[in-house]
């Protein structure tokens, strides 16, 4: 059932390359049925986004960026393990932006993509959702040397881990970006299921 959202007023408060902010003041439904009092919320939009956990199949290996992420640096060491990652464009398809943006960081061509999920990111603050996707590929995938885009101040490092380590590392607090442990603990729980038929059959 639809619930009840009065839209008050809305007004840009800061837009700066993609980044922009919004002012809302609104009234919504409350559980008991009643509307709530008029709030104000700023939301962050910055557009949706897209990222993809790609599986190298013949040496088992989850191949990750590594870059400088200024946000994370006065709380760790700035830089941080990720799977490819990017904005995605107005209009664009989710899975071309995505074979763009793995092609652009690290080199591969990602011909077939599966999706994961479809989350938001911090829904008490922005409205970016992230299309998360699986690729699978071999070494002969790898058409281009990668390494980001320099014009937009990008140096991305390719990092190859085993998948296994790769788990122990989310385990052990050293991955901590949060698209990366839910493409990895996907692949954990396909594992083990493809694992638990194996048995069955």
């Amino acid at each position: 059932m639809q619930r009840v959202v009065q839209i008050i007023g809305k007004k840009e408060v800061f837009k700066r390359f993609i980044f922009r902010i919004e002012e809302v003041r609104l009234r919504h439904e409350l559980r008991d049925g009643t509307l709530s009092d008029e709030m104000t919320r700023l939301v962050f939009d910055r557009g949706d986004s897209v990222a993809a956990l790609v599986h190298d199949t013949e040496s088992d290996c989850v191949l990750f960026t590594e870059q400088f992420r200024y946000p994370t640096y006065e709380k760790g060491t700035g830089w941080i393990l990720e799977i490819p990652a990017g904005v995605l464009e107005s209009n664009e398809d989710p899975q071309e932006c995505t074979r763009r943006e793995v092609l652009e960081e690290i080199g591969y061509t990602a011909s077939a993509l599966t999706p994961i999920a479809r989350v938001f990111v911090s829904p008490g603050g922005t409205s970016e959702r992230i299309h998360i996707f699986y690729a699978a590929v071999t070494r002969k995938d790898k058409s281009s040397e990668g390494g980001g885009v320099a014009s937009e101040g990008e140096d991305v490092g390719l990092i190859s881990v085993p998948v296994a380590s790769a788990l122990q590392m989310v385990d052990q607090g050293e991955i901590v970006d949060a698209k990366t442990i839910l493409a990895l603990q996907w692949l954990k729980i396909t594992q083990l299921a493809a694992e638990s038929r194996q048995r069955r059959g």
